[in-house]
């Protein structure tokens, strides 16, 4: 073979090789909207054991809760179905880096940490924490200083347990769950009880005990949506989709319907 012959066959294969190249590339950066609406479906990762934020119905054998229904509403508005991947929390994050699926919807914490790694959607809770009291308590506990010398219940393990016990002159009862402090609540064993704002509406809306939200007594975190970084024009849909949710009272419905309250009201401010 003639040198110029092998040359131009080298060049040849070269930029076969290049455009071989630059279509994976392309193919790669392809933004993850292209990429759901392709495909049809969004594929959302849940644990599937945190009610009532996502839980299989007993009866149904159906995955259901709050997150649940946000997921099935934003799929709707992106014009997909929508597909769910129960993870364990220890590997849900990793689940995504890996492209398990496209997003989380579980109650993922908005953090500096995270954002490092993650791009998030705008926040759709905020939740802060929040006293249990008895329903007809009259004390009107408004902070931690109110409870010195007063008997705090707590679940065991929680981050609620870790800002109680922080809190001098508090006495702090550690419990494995709520229904145990509630139970101790009720029965005045304890003056009042702390957990999630969020699940102290859910707790006073679904239990059949008399018990009422009572003050704020912390800054609210929020949670939003994460997926792999790098896709500006799936984070303007999911924005968009949330966004027209919490305009057109959608997603307020939603919210009502789990906590009896409308968490996006509380959202925090773009």
């Amino acid at each position: 073979m003639k040198f110029s012959q092998f040359f131009r066959g080298a060049i040849a294969a070269g930029v076969v090789a290049a455009a071989s190249l630059g279509a994976a590339a392309a193919a790669h950066a392809a933004d993850l909207l292209d990429t759901v609406k392709e495909r049809g479906t969004l594929i959302v990762g849940v644990e599937g054991t945190y009610p009532p934020f996502n839980f299989v119905d007993a009866k149904t054998g159906e995955l259901d809760g709050f997150d649940i229904d946000v997921s099935k509403l934003v799929a709707e508005r992106l014009g997909v179905k929508v597909q769910f991947v129960k993870t364990e929390w220890s590997a849900i994050l990793a689940g995504l880096t890996s492209g398990k699926f496209d997003v989380i919807v579980n109650q993922v914490g908005i953090t500096p940490e995270r954002q490092k790694t993650f791009d998030f959607s705008v926040p759709y809770v905020a939740s802060s924490p929040q006293f249990i009291l008895r329903k007809n308590d009259e004390s009107g506990y408004a902070s931690f200083a109110d409870l010195k010398g007063k008997k705090l219940g707590v679940s065991q393990g929680s981050n609620y347990e870790a800002l109680a016990k922080a809190q001098e002159g508090v006495e702090v009862k550690s419990y494995p769950g709520a229904p145990e402090y509630l139970s101790d609540l009720v029965s005045r064993r304890v003056d009042a009880a702390l957990n999630d704002q969020l699940m102290t509406a859910y707790l006073v809306k679904t239990s059949n005990i008399p018990i009422k939200g009572g003050a704020i007594v912390g800054e609210p975190k929020f949670n939003g949506i994460p997926f792999r970084k790098g896709n500006p024009e799936f984070e303007a849909a999911i924005n968009k989709a949330l966004q027209d949710s919490f305009a057109d009272g959608e997603f307020a419905k939603i919210s009502n319907k789990w906590f009896g309250i409308d968490v996006s009201q509380v959202r925090k401010p773009e």
